[in-house]
């Protein structure tokens, strides 16, 4: 088995530099030790290529020597025995040489063809032996027979003289043929020696031969291994080599360098190195490196990552290295080098600025570049004493249509919003983008809060312009908080925690307005701040507690179960809305302890009630997503002892939001429990068919703005109601109707035929000693009005009618959305058409629906907006309130 390279493949080592007697003798006969001795041996075997073809001539020319001579003496039998092995000799000749032309083609080893080759010269020299004595025998004339077998010994030695093997065999060979013809001792002693010194000769030859061999082996491996780094070094793109000539001409260049010009690399040779280079269309900077390497090329000095430009229209530059050669005598050969284009990488790095300074979606300005904009703003406000102002925008639904178009078609949302805030801005500030669905705006040195006012509206006004998404009309609105900084007396961090604070009212206010900061927004944050701090300790203060309205069935009146419901009673402030502080604990992280309070407070409750009363507990988004939320109600179920179908968890849509696999997973685990699901407030969200294909729900829970008036005939919440209510008893679930509280809807519900009730008609929220009783009694009583009366102004309101071509004053009661009654001394008719002008408000028409004595009603034909009976305020110095001081000191010097 051949050694690996490792062991030869330095042209150093001991074995590259000689080699043995022994080694020489038997190297084209022994399997060799190493790929190079491979390599040798069939390098070897070539100088044998043309022995055959010379012997066999020297066969031939004998041959026809001794036809010539001898067709007179001898008889053909005579001639044929004489020339036999010759003849023999010249077939193996042939064989020999298709041997040496095919071995590849055959598969033959080196190794096997050096014997069969050295098989080939013994048994020519034995033929040749033999034609002797044939000859010697028979032959009368045999003065040309010396002369013949000395020619073929005389080949064969010189043929040998690169073989020692073969060289031993012609020396044995010549040894026997002196011996055989030769009786003189001088010829008998002179031949072997003349053999013996042919072989020492051919050892020698061979020795030297093959320690040349392998060195030339050795260097000739480390210059393809050198080619073959160089070949990818420039493949790979990463850099190529160059070289120059003394008289800095080019004369090696790779083809990378050559694509820069279009061209191949032979049509650069031969061109000064420096004509390759711009000196006129570069920076400064660029011009100052190119300065740089011709003093260095000039100089001869060596040189390491200067940065050129080539002379090219493309806008490409280069890093160039290089060092000076000279040879032994220290004459100067020219310059060799490498050089890297920088192109790719300038332009990655340029990117890399941008995008540090950019929104890679809009291309606006990011939250950095904002913040160093404000800065710059207050700075130049500073020095010049003209302000500075922000807007914070933030967009209102746009998360709808991320959740309902997908997030390709927010971000295209978004780029169209960039594009209509840039259009409105113009030239009074900078746009940027903060992230998600959030924008700020800098206008330094803008102050006036009529131009503020007029931008800010402007742009709720674009950005609420509908938008065309993948053939989807889409609508969405911004809220927008504006701050004003002093010039010197603001800093960045304060204008946008201001800016942040008036965003906040906008959106409070309902969202798609703008508001200017005040300083009473800091005491709103603050309350609200404090009102977090005492919501953290109110379990432990006991100030929280748990009431249960009751859920009755629509057909008996009995009940079917409660939805507990927490309230908080704070120390100061009283009793505080859910709605105020359920929204604070999510956001400040207490609703998973919160919500696990009120699960174990409802499902001990429970156990006190009849086992078929059930009881309710919502779950927010944040609990359900709590990984440990099944824990958590496995735990309060044991702790209980309830059975788990008699807990009903109820689910608003906002569980979707999240990742499918993992809300699929956890619905699946609650049903494993037993427990029953409910979705909550259906028909105030998204109402997705796909939600009650995908999660087990067992009931659904009508939402009450669907509920309250809906037994008015001007309503279509009844139609919305059946079409849940047959949708759900298709899927075998029950439903529940929220916010009943007059006769009229409950008659309404059950001729729907809603399942069960939830609402002040049959309770309000309870403590738990009154729970317990009603969840004892065979049946709840309705007490509520009999219909829904519409808010109404009380206040008498002043009015003119037409009756009988004359204008008539009239007053108006109880005026609400859909009419008023009228108090008027002349008699109308119902069913009349007419216009009322109430005085301060504008003209409303309706129809006469009744009359009697000094009054009659009136319908209105559309609904009538109460707003617009409100005092309206003054025109307070608003704009006044919010100019800076700076605004007024310019104002007076005007």
């Amino acid at each position: 088995m051949r050694r690996t390279r490792v062991d030869i493949g330095s042209a150093g080592s001991p074995k590259a530099s000689r080699a043995s007697v022994r080694e020489a003798m038997t190297f084209d006969v022994l399997p060799p030790e190493s790929d190079d001795d491979f390599t040798l041996q069939s390098k070897r075997i070539a100088m044998w290529a043309y022995a055959p073809m010379l012997l066999s001539g020297t066969h031939l020319v004998v041959g026809l020597i001794l036809v010539m001579r001898e067709r007179t003496n001898l008889d053909f039998s005579a001639l044929l025995m004489a020339l036999a092995p010759v003849l023999i000799a010249i077939v193996l000749d042939g064989a020999a040489g298709l041997l040496l032309a095919f071995r590849k083609q055959l598969g033959v080893s080196p190794v096997s063809t050096a014997r069969l080759v050295l098989l080939w010269f013994a048994s020519t020299g034995i033929m040749w032996m033999l034609f002797g004595t044939a000859a010697y025998a028979g032959l009368q004339d045999t003065s040309f027979l010396p002369l013949a077998l000395g020619a073929g010994l005389a080949v064969k030695a010189m043929l040998s003289i690169g073989s020692p093997p073969a060289a031993i065999i012609n020396a044995l060979l010549a040894t026997v043929g002196v011996n055989l013809f030769s009786d003189d001792p001088l010829l008998q002693s002179a031949i072997p020696l003349l053999g013996l010194a042919t072989a020492a000769y051919s050892t020698v030859i061979t020795r030297h031969m093959l320690a040349s061999s392998r060195r030339r082996l050795a260097l000739d491996w480390q210059a393809k291994k050198a080619l073959n780094f160089v070949e990818e070094f420039e493949n790979s793109g990463r850099g190529w080599f160059w070289e120059t000539n003394a008289a800095g001409t080019l004369s090696y260049v790779s083809q990378q360098l050559a694509d820069d010009f279009k061209t191949q690399p032979e049509a650069l040779l031969g061109r000064q190195f420096t004509d390759l280079l711009s000196v006129d269309n570069g920076s400064g900077d660029t011009i100052r490196e190119e300065r740089t390497l011709g003093f260095h090329l000039s100089a001869r000095f060596p040189f390491s990552d200067v940065v050129v430009r080539p002379a090219s229209d493309q806008d490409v530059h280069w890093s160039l290295s290089g060092n000076p050669i000279f040879d032994d005598n220290g004459r100067f050969l020219g310059f060799r080098g490498i050089g890297t284009d920088l192109t790719e990488q300038r332009r990655s790095e340029q990117e890399i600025s941008r995008l540090a300074r950019f929104d890679s979606l809009t291309g606006l300005p990011n939250r950095a570049m904002m913040r160093q904009t404000l800065d710059e703003g207050l700075r130049n406000a500073a020095h010049r004493q003209r302000g500075c102002a922000l807007f914070l925008i933030d967009l209102d639904r746009f998360k709808n249509v991320n959740d309902t178009l997908g997030h390709p078609a927010g971000d295209a949302l978004l780029k169209q919003v960039a594009q209509r805030l840039q259009s409105v801005m113009g030239d009074h500030g900078q746009i940027g983008r903060l992230g998600g669905d959030e924008f700020k705006a800098v206008l330094p040195g803008t102050v006036d809060i009529g131009l503020l006012e007029s931008l800010a509206k402007t742009l709720i006004e674009q950005v609420s312009r509908p938008y065309m998404l993948d053939g989807h009309r889409v609508t969405i609105g911004a809220s927008l908080g504006i701050a004003i900084g002093d010039p010197g007396r603001s800093c960045a961090d304060s204008m946008i925690r201001n800016a942040d604070l008036a965003l906040y009212a906008a959106k409070a206010a309902g969202r798609g307005k703008h508001c200017f900061y005040e300083p009473s927004m800091h005491s709103e944050a603050s309350k609200r701040q404090l009102l977090e701090n005492d919501l953290r300790g109110a379990l432990e203060r006991n100030e929280l507690s748990v009431v249960y309205q009751p859920v009755v069935r629509a057909a008996g009146e009995e009940v079917a179960g409660f939805e507990a419901l927490v309230r908080w009673k704070h120390p100061k402030q009283g009793d505080i809305s859910p709605t105020r502080f359920i929204p604070l604990a999510e956001e400040c992280g207490m609703i998973g302890k919160l919500g696990e309070w009120v699960l174990e407070q409802a499902v001990h409750a429970a156990r006190e009630w009849p086992d078929h009363v059930r009881i309710a507990v919502n779950l927010s988004p944040i609990q359900f997503n709590d990984p440990k939320i099944v824990e958590t109600v496995g735990l309060a179920l044991q702790r209980s002892g309830i059975r788990p179908s008699r807990l009903e968890l109820e689910i608003t849509e906002g569980v979707f939001l999240a990742d499918s696999d993992v809300t699929d997973g956890t619905f699946a685990r609650l049903k494993e429990l037993g427990v029953r699901l409910a979705l909550d407030d259906f028909g105030t969200g998204y109402s997705s068919l796909g939600y009650l294909k995908k999660a087990p729900f067992d009931k659904i829970k009508i939402d009450q703005s669907f509920v309250r008036g809906a037994a008015s005939t001007s309503s279509r919440n009844a139609a919305i109601i059946r079409a849940i209510v047959t949708l759900a008893e298709s899927l075998g679930m029950d439903t529940v109707a929220e916010g009943v509280e007059t006769h009229d809807d409950l008659q309404l519900m059950r001729d729907l035929g809603v399942s069960q009730i939830q609402g002040y008609i049959f309770g309000r929220p309870s403590a738990l000693e009154d729970a317990t009783d009603l969840a004892s009694a065979s049946s709840v009583e309705a007490d509520g009005h009999q219909c829904l009366r519409e808010p109404r102004q009380r206040l008498m309101r002043r009015a003119l009618i037409a009756l009988e071509g004359r204008v008539v004053e009239v007053r108006l009661r109880n005026i609400s959305a859909m009419g008023t009654l009228v108090e008027c001394v002349h008699p109308v008719t119902p069913g009349k058409p007419m216009t009322i002008d109430i005085v301060g408000v504008g003209p409303v028409t309706g129809m006469v629906r009744w009359a009697q004595r000094n009054r009659f009603g009136v319908q209105f034909d559309k609904q009538f907006d109460l707003a617009r009976l409100a005092p309206r305020p003054t025109k307070a110095n608003d704009v006044t309130m919010l100019q800076p001081w700076y605004v007024q000191k310019a104002a007076g010097q005007g």
